[in-house]
């Protein structure tokens, strides 16, 4: 019983990448242009995310400044500082809202750009980042899900799933990767692949597209 729940999880993994993989190429694309436009003309990526999205968040900067899976110079990525450790922190009544903006606010300049994750779409934290990158005339390339949420939102550059308030938030000039799904644990499965496809398409350009040594 235990080993059918198990491969069950595998399963459900798997199906969910399969049917996002073909909506969800051209947002990510349109993500990773958007990036490397911002790294390469002297601009920086501020990540962000609550709870466990926090976490993703600091592991894209880690690979973004270090290495993905080829040597190649550092590129500018900072992962702003959050509570991560509270899956209950990504939602809408988070008990320091403003903590990512104040950081957004202090850091972020025109060209720059966010890089926004949350599962269920409704961070607190997260909109108010958004909010103050778009004061900074940054562009945001938002990582979202419904997880918990329950509507839709509407709909952002490149944008399917549904997005919360966060999607709702979006200017036409950002760009959505939205995950449809009811659990957070698997839309924070294709938000992890999404940020390796980030990394690896960004290399690609800078590197050519050869494989990558294991």
């Amino acid at each position: 019983m235990l080993e059918q729940r198990i491969q069950q999880h595998f399963i459900d993994s798997a199906d969910l990448k399969y049917q996002a993989g073909p909506v969800l190429s051209k947002p990510i694309s349109q993500a990773m242009q958007a990036i490397l436009a911002c790294v390469t003309s002297g601009g920086k990526v501020l990540a962000c995310g609550a709870g466990v999205s926090g976490l993703l968040a600091a592991q894209f900067a880690a690979q973004f400044v270090g290495r993905f899976e080829r040597e190649r110079p550092e590129l500018g990525a900072i992962a702003l500082p959050g509570d991560t450790t509270d899956p209950a922190a990504d939602s809408a009544n988070a008990i320091d809202a403003d903590r990512f903006a104040r950081q957004v606010r202090a850091l972020g300049q025109a060209g720059d750009v966010l890089l926004a994750l949350s599962a269920s779409g409704q961070s607190a934290a997260v909109l108010a980042a958004v909010m103050a990158a778009h004061e900074r005339d940054m562009t945001v390339v938002a990582l979202l899900g419904n997880a918990s949420a329950g509507q839709p939102a509407s709909p952002g550059a490149g944008s399917s799933g549904t997005g919360g308030a966060i999607g709702r938030a979006l200017r036409e000039t950002d760009v959505q990767i939205g995950v449809s799904h009811e659990r957070a644990a698997r839309i924070h499965e294709v938000h992890l692949l999404a940020l390796h496809c980030l990394c690896d398409g960004v290399d690609a350009q800078l590197l050519g597209e050869q494989e990558a040594s294991t």
